[in-house]
């Protein structure tokens, strides 16, 4: 198992800060994962969670509303969301009734791409904790919040 204090050669003034430098480092750990996972399909951890909210919507949404159901919460959501276009992924629906009003549909094309994508991708990341221990994790890091 992995040991913070050995992993970056330093030692800690309390349990408080090697507990908070360990969320940092995790995290990061996290997103290199991710962030290699993803790329043999060609999108990033956060076009992936825009991929999600809109298939889980089930209709065309505001940017508004995928920038408030993001799990990261980015200021480029909108260059993302280009992204996304220009491979064809998603598309824009502007309204007829405002033209200030655009919504944001999964194509047919970014569904697929979906389907294609192991949905369990987190697996190798939490394969050393049992159920009760992911509990008590989510539990603590709420808890934090």
């Amino acid at each position: 198992m992995g040991d913070l204090a050995k992993d970056i050669n330093s030692k800690f003034e309390n349990n408080r800060v090697k507990a908070m430098l360990n969320i940092i480092y995790t995290a990061n750990w996290i997103t290199s994962y991710q962030n290699e996972f993803f790329k043999d399909f060609g999108i990033s951890p956060q076009q992936y969670n825009i991929l999600r909210i809109l298939r889980g919507a089930g209709e065309p949404i505001k940017v508004k509303t995928i920038k408030d159901r993001m799990l990261e919460r980015s200021p480029n959501a909108t260059r993302l969301m280009d992204k996304l276009c220009a491979k064809q992924l998603i598309e824009r629906l502007p309204s007829e009734h405002d033209r200030r009003v655009v919504k944001i549909a999964i194509t047919e094309s970014g569904k697929d791409l979906l389907d294609s994508i192991p949905v369990n991708l987190n697996n190798e990341l939490l394969k050393n904790l049992n159920e009760n221990e992911a509990e008590q994790l989510s539990n603590l890091l709420d808890k934090m919040r």
